[in-house]
């Protein structure tokens, strides 16, 4: 499949965008993972698309991915074609109060074009690490904050008939980390953002003040995929996994944070395997302790952590 996919993937974007036997370590938060077949960078939204249409009409097996800030590759790596968003997918144009980004921007450099624009109401979202397109399909949110606030718009393509479709806000069914794009084979191409107008000091304030908050709770200092486990209902992931007395338990290089409970971190050289295995366990001892049953939030590609 490697070699007839590559050949055809020329025919839509340069030779220099795709790569074989890619080590995903190099694209995901957790610094760590398997190899993808192959890997493949577009160079603008059309581009993007027509990689996608290709794929779709091979019946090849791929993935789209952004920052990989939410993602973990198994150390057998992934049989397919990886589509990472990237920032040349990434162009970001505000107009009045409406910012336009392909779906490879920076969630950081987003909300920084809304502060430098004098533009309030995405500041929550200037601290979390991964993309625009990531951050619309589990609708990403921190400190009361979430992307279903801002989103008026996504344009995505339809991987059932290869079409390009234009989702409003409500089309999009956003819930807690969730969105209709989980559910359905849509790909998102780039979204409309519309905020407040707002006074640029207040703006930069509130982020340093995120900002100062993230660094003194978060783990910021060892590689990992954000809060590994959902908020379960009525709970809270980090205390149900503090008072199971799993702070700083780990597994190879693997750790539950003794920063926050919540994180699982890559303290050095740890496998995909050690985290897996790790959120196994942290999974099993919460729920014969307390009766739940965590679900994570990091994307797990190539191992069934239920099996």
């Amino acid at each position: 499949m490697r070699s007839d996919i590559v050949k055809e993937l020329k025919s839509v974007t340069a030779e220099g965008n795709i790569r074989t036997r890619e080590d995903m370590g190099k694209h995901t938060t957790f610094r760590t993972g398997g190899c993808a077949d192959v890997f493949v960078t577009p160079q603008s939204v059309t581009e993007a698309a027509d990689i996608v249409r290709l794929l779709l009409a091979r019946e090849a097996k791929y993935m789209v991915i952004g920052n990989g800030s939410n993602l973990l590759v198994s150390d057998n790596g992934y049989s397919g074609c990886i589509v990472c968003m990237g920032s040349a997918v990434g162009d970001i144009t505000v107009s009045g109060n409406v910012i336009t980004a392909g779906a490879g921007a920076l969630l950081s450099k987003v909300a920084n074009a809304a502060y430098e624009s004098g533009l309030t109401g995405l500041e929550f979202a200037s601290g979390i690490p991964g993309t625009l397109g990531g951050a619309v399909v589990m609708n990403a949110g921190a400190y009361g904050s979430e992307m279903k606030d801002v989103i008026t718009s996504v344009t995505m393509l339809d991987a059932d008939n290869g079409q390009t479709v234009i989702f409003t806000g409500e089309d999009m069914k956003f819930g807690y980390r969730t969105s209709i794009v989980k559910n359905h084979p849509l790909i998102v191409l780039e979204a409309q953002i519309t905020l407040d107008e707002g006074n640029k000091e207040e703006i930069k304030e509130r982020m340093d003040e995120l900002a100062r908050r993230r660094k003194e709770k978060q783990p910021l200092e060892f590689p990992s995929a954000g809060s590994t486990f959902k908020r379960p209902e009525g709970y809270f992931a980090g205390k149900l996994i503090e008072d199971a007395g799993l702070k700083g338990f780990s597994v190879g290089g693997a750790e539950v944070s003794e920063k926050h409970c919540g994180f699982v971190v890559n303290k050095g050289g740890a496998t995909a395997s050690d985290i897996i295995e790790l959120i196994k366990k942290v999974r099993l001892t919460v729920n014969e302790k307390f009766g739940v049953l965590l679900e994570p939030e990091v994307v797990i590609l190539g191992e069934d952590i239920d099996k």
